[in-house]
C-alpha cells in the first residue's frame, strides 16, 4: 500500500514523503499511530503543507535537543564487569543499563528504544548511538572493563571491538523492523480469520441450496401423487363402461334362443 508520511519515521522517511509499505505495517502501525495517511489524491495535494509544518517542528526539536546531543557525545560510561579469559562477559550491558547511566550522569530521560545497539557482551570500548531526533544521533562512549581493573585497560582491546560493532550494525537494522514485523504478524492473523470466514460462506450457501432442492423434490412428489389420484377414477370409469352388464348379456342370450 502507498502512504503519505505525516511525521518523520526513522528508517522510513520524512513527513511529506510518499512511501510504499507492507499492508500490515501500514494498517496496524503507521495509520493508527497517526504517522501516515493513505496516499489519496486529496492527501497528495497537502504534501507541501505537511512538509512545511514538519520542517518547523523538526527545527524546534533540533534546537531543543541540541544541547543534550552535545553532552551525550562528550559522555563516557564505565562498566566494571566479570568476564572470562576470552573477554566474554558473564552477562551483558543492556540498553536499559546505558539509559540508566545517562540519567545518572546527566539527569536526561532517554527511552531505551532510542539506544541503537545490541547488548554488549565483550570487554572493550564501544560507541553507541542515541537517536534523539531524525537529525540528531550523537554517540556515547561505553567502556566495559574487567572488574578489579582500571577502565583504561579496556582501550587495549581492539579486535573484539570491531567484531562487536559489526554485530551492532546488524542489530540496528533489525531493531528498525521489529515494529513492522509485529504489525505484519497481526495482519496475517486477521487475513487468516477472513479466509476462514470466506471458506464457511460457500458451505452455508451449499446447505441452503441443498434445502431448496429437497423442498423442490418434495413438491414434485406431491404434484405427481395428485395427478395419479386424478387419473385413477377416470381409469376405473373406463373399465366399468367397457365391461358388459351381466343382466343385459342374459337377455341377449334368451332372445337368440
Amino acid at each position: 500500500m502507498k502512504v503519505l508520511l505525516l511525521k518523520d519515521v526513522y528508517k522510513l522517511g520524512r513527513a511529506g514523503d510518499m512511501k510504499k509499505v507492507a499492508d500490515g505495517y501500514g494498517r496496524n502501525f503507521l495509520l493508527p499511530q497517526g504517522l501516515a495517511a493513505l496516499a489519496t489524491p486529496g492527501m497528495l495535494k497537502q504534501t507541501e503543507r505537511i512538509r512545511g509544518q514538519a520542517e518547523k517542528e523538526r527545527n524546534r526539536l533540533n534546537i531543543e535537543m541540541g544541547a543534550i546531543a552535545e553532552q551525550i557525545s562528550e559522555l563516557t560510561l564505565n562498566f566494571g564487569v566479570k568476564a572470562g579469559e576470552t573477554g566474554r562477559l558473564y552477562g551483558s550491558i543492556t540498553s536499559a543499563m546505558i539509559v540508566e547511566g545517562i540519567e545518572q550522569e546527566m539527569g536526561a530521560v532517554i527511552d531505551r528504544r532510542q539506544i541503537e545497539a545490541q547488548p554488549i557482551k565483550i570487554l572493550g570500548v564501544h560507541l553507541v548511538k542515541v537517536r534523539l531526533t531524525l537529525d540528531l544521533i550523537p554517540e556515547i562512549t561505553v567502556v566495559v572493563h574487567r572488574e578489579g581493573e582500571p577502565p583504561e585497560s579496556a582501550y587495549e582491546i581492539e579486535e573484539p571491538l570491531d567484531i562487536e560493532m559489526e554485530g551492532a550494525g546488524q542489530f540496528v537494522d533489525l531493531q528498525a523492523e521489529l515494529e513492522a514485523e509485529d504489525a505484519e504478524a497481526e495482519a496475517e492473523a486477521q487475513a487468516a480469520e477472513e479466509i476462514v470466514l470466506e471458506d464457511t460462506e460457500p458451505a452455508e450457501v451449499q446447505t441452503e441450496t441443498t434445502a431448496e432442492d429437497a423442498e423442490a423434490e418434495v413438491a414434485a412428489q406431491v404434484a405427481e401423487e395428485i395427478v395419479q389420484e386424478d387419473t385413477e377414477p377416470a381409469e376405473m370409469q373406463a373399465e366399468t363402461t367397457a365391461e358388459p352388464d351381466e343382466g343385459e348379456s342374459d337377455e341377449e342370450s334368451q332372445k337368440e334362443d
